[in-house]
């Protein structure tokens, strides 16, 4: 599928699995940074390090302009379309769909993250037509290793995404799931 193809909806909530993903606002501001200022999101994403709310209002109007762009979705993961938990994101990129998340550190545990991915990417299949999404982590991250395997996810014999983030070098490994 091209990554210009199809344009994202303006608003988007999506119901399965026990949660509700939704459209982050600016009523969730507040509840950001206690979901994103921690340690092990500051070392494993790219997510801004420390996260206040000025981070937080910036993250917000990146998430529409990569939306509106038809870039990403960035949705906030809720159990009733109420308080954000976390976050899982779908984008388009030229190695294909990619999903992405964080949960905060107080609701991790709940197979949240798993949840929300294997949601997401029910949308991406059924919805924008990918034949495969993907998750690209690294192998040290045994928590989204974790999360990986539970979405259904398999390790793909491709070659790492080497980089650097933050100062540190990183190693991405890509899983996929398939249309099935």
């Amino acid at each position: 599928m091209s990554s210009t193809t199809t344009s994202f909806p303006e608003r988007i909530e999506l119901s399965g699995e026990a949660l509700v993903l939704r459209d982050w606002t600016e009523a969730d501001l507040a509840a950001m940074p206690e979901l994103f200022d921690h340690p092990d999101i500051a070392y494993w994403t790219p997510i801004a390090s420390p996260f206040d709310e000025a981070a937080a209002r910036a993250r917000l109007e990146r998430n529409r302009q990569l939306r509106a762009e038809g870039t990403a979705i960035v949705l906030a993961i809720t159990v009733d379309g109420g308080a954000p938990l976390g976050e899982v994101m779908l984008r388009r990129a030229p190695e294909g769909t990619e999903l992405g998340y964080a949960v905060g550190p107080a609701h991790r545990g709940q197979g949240l993250a798993a949840r929300a991915v294997r949601l997401m990417a029910a949308y991406a299949f059924e919805q924008l037509g990918a034949d495969q999404v993907i998750l690209e982590l690294e192998a040290e991250n045994a928590a989204s290793v974790a999360v990986a395997t539970k979405a259904g996810f398999s390790l793909l014999d491709v070659p790492l995404i080497k980089g650097d983030l933050k100062g540190r070098p990183y190693a991405l490994q890509t899983w996929g799931l398939n249309l099935t």
